[in-house]
Formats: C-alpha cells, sequence, structure tokens
C-alpha cells in the first residue's frame, strides 16, 4: 500500500518538458490574439478618421449656409469652434462645433484648403494617416480615390 502511495505522489505533478510546451502554446496564442487587435485597431483608427471628416463636412455646410462663404486656409478649420480672426471675419459667425477636434486619431492635425488640390472646386479636408505626412498614399480625405465605379471609400466624395 505504502509503494502505491509514492509511486502516485512521483507521478501527479507536471515535467518541466510539459510546462515548456504548454507555455509555448500559450505565447503563440498570445501572439496571434496581439496581431490581430493591431490590424483592428488600425482599422478603427481609419473609420474615426473618416467619421470626423464626414462631420467636418455636415459643419462646413453649416457655416456656409450661415456665413455665406466658407472659411479660407489661413483661418482653417479652427473657424468652426472659433470665431476667425484672419480675414474675412465673418458678421453672423456663431461655433459649428463645441470644441476643438482638430487632431485626427494619431495626434496629427486635420488639413483644410479652399480651395481644394483634389477638389478645385471646392475644398478638401483631410487627415495625413498614421504616416503624418501630406500627399501620400495614407492619406485620408473627403475625395473620391477609387476609380471610375462611382463608389468611393473615403467619406464625402464629391
Amino acid at each position: 500500500m505504502k509503494k502505491n502511495l509514492l509511486r502516485r505522489s512521483s507521478r501527479s505533478g507536471y515535467t518541466l518538458l510539459e510546462m515548456i510546451l504548454v507555455l509555448t502554446i500559450m505565447g503563440l496564442i498570445a501572439g496571434v490574439v496581439a496581431y490581430n487587435l493591431v490590424g483592428v485597431l488600425g482599422t478603427a483608427k481609419e473609420r474615426k478618421a473618416e467619421t470626423d471628416i464626414l462631420g467636418f463636412k455636415e459643419s462646413l455646410a453649416a457655416y456656409q449656409l450661415q456665413t455665406g462663404t466658407l472659411p479660407t486656409t489661413e483661418q482653417g478649420l479652427s473657424a468652426l469652434w472659433a470665431k476667425p480672426t484672419a480675414e474675412p471675419i465673418p458678421d453672423h459667425w456663431r461655433a459649428m462645433l463645441d470644441h476643438d477636434c482638430s487632431l485626427d486619431p494619431w495626434g496629427h492635425p486635420y488639413q483644410y484648403l479652399n480651395p481644394g488640390k483634389h477638389n478645385p472646386d471646392k475644398y478638401d479636408v483631410f487627415s495625413m494617416g498614421p504616416d503624418g505626412i501630406a500627399n501620400t498614399d495614407d492619406d485620408i480625405g473627403n475625395w473620391d480615390t477609387t476609380p471610375a465605379s462611382g463608389s468611393s471609400s473615403n467619406p464625402g466624395s464629391n
């Protein structure tokens, strides 16, 4: 009977090899999860920038209705939440946004050009994307970047 108890107690633990195997599997699973989360976060930031740009477009349309003109490039998007100090200063200005929302999800300022480079008859409002450099492939703006298919992956294409 004593022999039986001794055998059980010596076999009831895990070996070092089993522990290494379990830790390796857990590490692989954690790596796969982390890799997939990085992709999801990147997509979420792009969607946030697209949503912000749609909000700017709506606010710019309301600004134009109220003042009769769009802000100049110099006045920028800040004209939507702070009365412009650069000419032309609108007579009937009212804040279109209740706070400064000038930074994109990557911490870079949103860009505004009037007239626009992509929309010469109107304006461009865009995020410089993750790289923070304007006029690169990762820019997200209010222009149509798709071939003439009629649909756009960017919001508010004109």
